[in-house]
Order: structure tokens, then sequence, then C-alpha cells
């Protein structure tokens, strides 16, 4: 009866269901990945390393930008996603090959002393978090490729 409210309803997504999900899964990744780090940083009080703020710089953003890509069905999204999530992956992946002594550290602005370093901070009692980063921006940027993939596939 009220045309008005036919405007406030959200998108359906029944033509678009796999490959919304495809990036709501991208968005949920950097969402958990986010808040996970400010709770290390905040609520735990660790301080972050050198490196692991570059992986912040990339990884807030893609919980907003993919947030906001999720209730809009935007999936030109990608084209802001995936370089930034390129960014993020090749810093954690420095990072981890830092972590695992694969680069000395004479190359390395992670100073040993933030949250990262030693058995400070292992998740499942032994996943470093520099691997956590770097499966994260793995994931995002397979989601986004998916949910690209399978948008020009319709």
């Amino acid at each position: 009866m009220n045309a008005g409210m036919d405007v406030a309803t959200p998108p359906i997504r029944e033509s678009n269901g796999p490959i919304w999900g495809m990036l709501f899964l991208a968005f949920v990744v950097a969402l958990v990945s986010t808040l996970g780090a400010l709770y290390i940083g905040e609520v735990l009080g660790q301080t972050p390393c050198q490196l692991c703020w570059y992986q912040r710089i990339a990884m807030f953003p893609l919980a907003v930008i993919l947030g906001i890509a999720c209730y809009r069905d935007d999936y030109s999204v990608r084209f802001y996603v995936i370089p930034i999530a390129l960014a993020g992956l090749a810093i954690s992946l420095w990072h981890t090959l830092l972590y695992f002594d694969v680069v000395s550290e004479s190359v390395s602005p992670c100073d040993g002393t933030g949250s990262c370093s030693g058995e400070v901070i292992l998740i499942f009692a032994w996943v470093p978090i520099p691997v956590l980063s770097l499966v994260a921006f793995s994931a995002i940027l397979l989601f986004s490729y998916l949910a690209n993939t399978g948008r020009n596939q319709q």
C-alpha cells in the first residue's frame, strides 16, 4: 500500500546468491581480521611491529570497502580490493619469511619487539600472527576473484 516502503528494503540476493556469498566471505575475513588486530592491540595491549602496522593499513579499509560492496551488490569493488589485498599479501609474505628466519633480519624493518615476535601470541598454540595475515589476505583475494569470475559468467 505504501510504495515508499519498497525503497527501504534491502537488495534481493536470489539471482546472485553464490556470487554475493563470495563477496560476503571476503568481507567476513576482512572484518574478523580487523577485529582481531584491534583486540590484540587494544585489549591485550600488544604493540604491533612496523610490518604489522603496514598490514593493518591494508586490512582495515578492506573491511569497510567490502562491507559497502556487499550491501550495494557492487562487484566492481574488485578494482579497489585486489590491489590493496595484493599489497597486504606482499607485506605479510615478507613478514612470514622474516618470522621463520628465511630472510635475514638485517634487512628487516621488524625490530622483534612487537606482538608478532616470539611466542607472545600464537593462535591455536602454533599459528603465528604473520601467517594468519598471509592466510587472510590470500582468502580475500581468492573470494574476490571467485566473485568476479562468477559475475562474468552470468
